[in-house]
């Protein structure tokens, strides 16, 4: 990329991640926590988008796009890009291959029919991949992935066939004393997401995980975001800084307003525009020289 390019993308869990990831699928409170995310969040978001001119990457569960397909025509009715998340926020690397495969397709086909388009991206819940997911992917027709982290402000295209040994203290080192093998490039681009820079993992509270989780201000989040932005800015000079954004966190009075400001910080700075994951991709494939 020539330039300071900013991606906004917004996963949309709702009920799906406390389904599959919180373990809240028998409390009322928790799926009514979900609920919120999409009949509160994401219309504050929305609103925030369209005041500031900006569009976004939206990711849907396929649970949260057939429970709530009017949400999902309101985000695509103001100029969004729209993608499918998996199904119910299932980890990829728990499912085989025909389990992992009708997950991707259902998605797919979610999100397709309400839109009317072909998605072009995919992000994995739990930004985790099988042995088969890139394969997967290609198969289907996807053109770029935003759920690894190899690189940080720079896309690149995924390897298949990456092999390294688990570390197994019932057998003999010789056994998985072994280095990190690299496999074959694909050719669908990654376009990486980062923990460090989504709003959700420090501000959710889930009675179910560790104590204290969830209780870190907003303000932390903004300070990561903004510094992220000024060192790809004085150092790197050109690259993509992918935000990721969850009703559930973002949607609230004190998120909203640290997004706002970090939308403001961004616009302060010339250089920087903003892009969905969609026009990076085709971007980056004008002048990418593909794996053979």
């Amino acid at each position: 990329m020539e330039q300071i390019t900013v991606c906004l993308t917004v996963d949309v869990d709702s009920v799906a991640s406390w389904l599959a990831m919180y373990h809240g699928s028998t409390s009322v409170g928790d799926i009514s926590r979900g609920i919120f995310s999409v009949r509160v969040g994401l219309p504050r978001i929305l609103r925030l988008f369209e005041e500031q001119g900006v569009k976004a990457t939206w990711f849907f569960p396929g649970h949260t796009a057939e429970s709530f397909p009017e949400e999902v025509k309101r985000v695509l009715e103001n100029g969004h890009e729209v993608c499918p998340h998996g199904y119910s926020h299932e980890n990829p690397a728990m499912l085989d291959e025909k389990k992992e495969r009708k997950v991707v397709e259902r998605a797919t086909r979610v999100i397709q029919k309400i839109s009317g388009k072909k998605p072009m991206g995919y992000r994995t819940p739990w930004w985790e991949h099988s042995k088969n997911t890139i394969k997967i992917l290609l198969e289907l027709g996807y053109v770029y992935d935003s759920s690894l982290m190899e690189e940080e402000f720079h896309p690149y295209f995924l390897r298949i066939g990456d092999e390294w040994a688990e570390v197994d203290y019932s057998k003999d080192p010789d056994e998985w004393m072994k280095p990190f093998v690299f496999g074959k490039p694909s050719k669908l681009l990654e376009i990486p997401p980062s923990w460090y820079l989504e709003d959700l993992t420090p501000q959710l509270f889930a009675r179910h995980l560790l104590p204290g989780y969830g209780w870190v201000s907003a303000d932390v989040v903004y300070t990561l975001w903004k510094e992220h932005f000024d060192y790809l800015v004085e150092k790197e000079g050109s690259g993509v800084l992918t935000i990721t954004i969850h009703p559930e966190a973002s949607g609230r009075p004190q998120g909203l307003k640290r997004l706002e400001e970090f939308l403001n910080y961004v616009k302060r700075n010339t250089s920087a525009k903003f892009s969905t994951l969609k026009e990076v991709a085709l971007e980056f494939s004008k002048n990418a020289k593909f794996p053979d």
